[in-house]
């Protein structure tokens, strides 16, 4: 692939920037508990050379591409073409994504759906339920970026949107890749690590990394600037 989009986080460890994450003991009800997480950085190709390709369809793979409300949201539209040179994509955007995605700049042959469309295409009993088609039109699913909020909404198991909806139905023989997206004090709170070993449990593929906000940058979020390339961990 000529052109590779990287979730990747530029300047220093976690650590650095939010100060070591608090340790309780381990009988604390929010003991840190660390999940398996993937190693390289995270691209379309990472995924593709990870699944083989070996999918029930003639041509290519499918893949349902989400974006959750993070920031990194504005690589959202490098991601869809960057899984357009392999897949057969469709997107799926939650309401705060849209504040950072450009739905002019998404290529042409692919279909972006929000929660509008969730409720517009059902009128009556015995109508199609989008998130259940798209689940099952979907070989993978890849949530990139997923936001703190989304992540803890996954975890607990609820489904308010089209893209938990989704998820929520998801068939598990089928791979789920996440590409966790926050600032460092978000990724640092001890929720965090146990809502990812919650969700690797289910059999979810976690990319190991988090946005990385550091000063001087052009763009701000919570307090930090961040830059516009973001990053997270990939696949080993």
């Amino acid at each position: 692939m000529k052109n590779k989009t990287y979730l990747s986080a530029p300047g220093a460890a976690p650590s650095s920037a939010a100060g070591s994450p608090p340790e309780y003991g381990a009988g604390h009800p929010l003991r840190r508990v660390r999940a398996p997480l993937l190693p390289r950085i995270f691209t379309a190709d990472s995924v593709q050379e990870t699944l083989g390709l070996d999918f029930p369809h003639p041509s290519k793979p499918r893949v349902l591409l989400a974006a959750s409300g993070s920031v990194a949201a504005i690589k959202f539209e490098s991601l869809c073409r960057s899984f357009s040179e392999w897949a057969e994509v469709r997107a799926v955007a939650t309401k705060a994504s849209l504040h950072f995605i450009d739905r002019t700049s998404l290529p042409s042959n692919i279909i972006l759906y929000t929660d509008d469309d969730e409720w517009s295409t059902w009128k009556k009993i015995g109508d199609e339920v989008l998130h259940i088609e798209l689940r099952k039109w979907a070989d993978i699913m890849v949530i990139a970026p997923l936001s703190a909020n989304t992540l803890a909404k996954i975890a607990g198991g609820l489904c308010d949107n089209l893209l938990t909806c989704i998820v929520r139905a998801w068939d598990y023989s089928k791979p789920l890749f996440v590409a966790p997206a926050m600032n460092t004090f978000m990724w640092n709170n001890p929720f965090t690590s146990r809502h990812l070993e919650t969700i690797n449990l289910l059999g979810y593929k976690v990319y190991g990394s988090m946005m990385v906000p550091t000063l001087n940058e052009k763009h701000s979020m919570n307090g930090f600037n961040i830059r516009p390339s973001y990053s997270l961990p990939s696949v080993s």
